[in-house]
Formats: structure tokens, C-alpha cells, sequence
């Protein structure tokens, strides 16, 4: 049975100017996400993904169709999809463990099992020893691995990751796509990430869907195994430089290329 499915989904965003005016941000979406998969969303800008990511964690609600969660239809947000955003929406006057534990604090959860928990997804995320840091004493790699941290606390069935990398510097950025495939062998989480970046689509997806520019639809999937090879041992820097994934590189730009004009 799939964790996630999306049916028949469309959604439209009215005109603030002329409510009887609308846009077509999605159109007929049905896709099947199962247990343990990495899926990598990938489209030109507008195309609607990061809408399909707030529709799975419950922020906004489609027009027609629906999204299903454990076959229950989301309705709003839960604890039980955890969601990392581009901006990492951190608390500056909190210190690392406070931010990380404040999920768990506003669910009634006594501060011992929080700062276990808290402590351990810390672990997960290479900041075990910064947890008395306020977040200004961090870089920006480590902000958002704090803020990956804080979606591992809640134990979400799904992790929803929203451009999490887009502000980062090109080292940073592989360094925390390392960090999050490491997360995921780990936990054995379903993971749904949204990114503009192809190389870093390939490297981390299991399977990647291709969307079409707005109205957006899902025009094409890959399924991959980069991101696990590296998991399994292999070099980042050779796997991105392999033939096949180039290859690959080459036949998405196309398409985007394509369907946008």
C-alpha cells in the first residue's frame, strides 16, 4: 500500500485582482509514493512542485482530487509529515536542542524523553556536540541541518523537503546532500524532496518526476540508484561525473527545454 498517493489532483489559484479569474497551477497529478522511497521532484520554476509539497503536508487543499496519507485524506497539517523548508524558519533566541525539542515540548512530551530524542536526531545530523549553540553561531549548512533535525524529532512517517539546499554555497550543498542520504539510510524514511538543481536530483532520487512547465503535470519519471551506490560506498564526485548520469542530465534539460517553449 503506498504512504503517500495523490489522485486526480488540480488545483487553481484565484486572481487577487478578479476572484472570477483563476490560474492552473496543477492539473490531473496522480502519483503513488511507497515506503522507504526517496522521490526527487524536479520542473522549470512555476511549475507547481513546491504547491504539490504543501498539498501533501496539509498547508493547502486542491481544488479537485485529493491527497491521501496511509489511505486518510490530509486535511492539515500533522506531526506525522515532517517538513524542512528553503529558509530554515528557525527560533533565534533558542539554542539548537530548544529548537530541535519545540515540536515535541508543544505536543506535551516530558523534557527528558525530549532532550533523549533531541540529542539523538542531533547525532543523526553530525551537530551532537553544538546542541548549546544559538542558531547565529552556525553556518548555514549547519542551520539547515538543524532544521532537518527538527522534522526528525516528531518520528514523521513522511519527511518533506522544500528546496532545502537552494541557499547554500556549491560545497555546503553537497556536503548536506551527503548528510540527508545518510539520514535516510538510517531511518528508513519516505522522502519527498522538491529542488531546481538536476545533478542533485539524480544523485539523491530513487525515483525523480519530471514536471511540465504550468499547468503543471508530471511528464516523465527516472528510476535511479546514485544516491544508494554512494551509501553503499562509492564516490559523490564520481557519480555525478559518470556517463549514465550525464547522460540523463542531458535527455531532462531537453525536456525542460521543450516543454517550456
Amino acid at each position: 500500500m503506498s504512504v503517500l498517493k495523490i489522485d486526480q489532483l488540480h488545483l487553481d489559484y484565484p486572481s487577487i485582482q478578479d476572484e472570477s479569474q483563476k490560474t492552473t497551477a496543477l492539473s490531473n497529478i496522480n502519483l503513488n509514493i511507497e515506503k522507504g522511497e526517496f522521490v526527487v521532484i524536479l520542473g522549470a520554476s512555476g511549475c507547481g512542485k513546491t504547491s504539490l509539497l504543501n498539498i501533501m503536508a496539509g498547508f493547502i487543499f486542491p481544488t479537485q482530487g485529493q491527497a491521501l496519507i496511509e489511505s486518510e485524506q490530509i486535511k492539515k497539517p500533522h506531526p506525522e509529515r515532517g517538513m524542512v523548508f528553503q529558509k530554515n524558519a528557525l527560533m533565534p533566541w533558542l539554542n539548537v536542542l530548544e529548537n530541535v525539542e519545540l515540536s515535541l515540548k508543544f505536543a506535551g512530551v516530558d523534557k527528558n524523553t525530549r532532550r533523549e530524542t533531541s540529542a539523538k536526531v542531533l547525532d543523526w545530523v553530525g551537530l551532537q556536540d553544538f546542541g548549546d549553540h544559538y542558531i547565529y553561531q552556525l553556518s548555514g549548512g549547519m542551520q539547515q541541518r538543524v532544521g532537518i533535525a527538527r522534522a526528525l524529532a516528531s518520528d514523521p512517517a513522511v519527511l518533506l523537503l522544500d528546496e532545502p539546499l537552494g541557499a547554500l554555497d556549491a560545497i555546503t550543498r553537497e556536503e548536506v546532500q551527503e548528510v540527508i542520504l545518510k539520514v535516510w539510510q538510517k531511518t528508513h524514511k519516505t522522502v519527498v524532496m522538491v529542488t531546481h538543481s538536476i545533478e542533485e536530483a539524480l544523485f539523491m532520487a530513487t525515483r525523480l518526476i519530471i514536471m511540465t512547465p504550468r499547468p503543471g503535470k508530471i511528464f516523465k519519471e527516472y528510476n535511479l540508484n546514485y544516491g544508494q551506490r554512494f551509501l553503499d560506498g562509492e564516490l559523490a564526485k564520481n557519480l555525478k561525473q559518470e556517463d549514465s548520469l550525464l547522460e540523463i542530465k542531458k535527455e531532462i534539460l531537453s525536456i525542460v527545454e521543450e516543454r517550456a517553449q
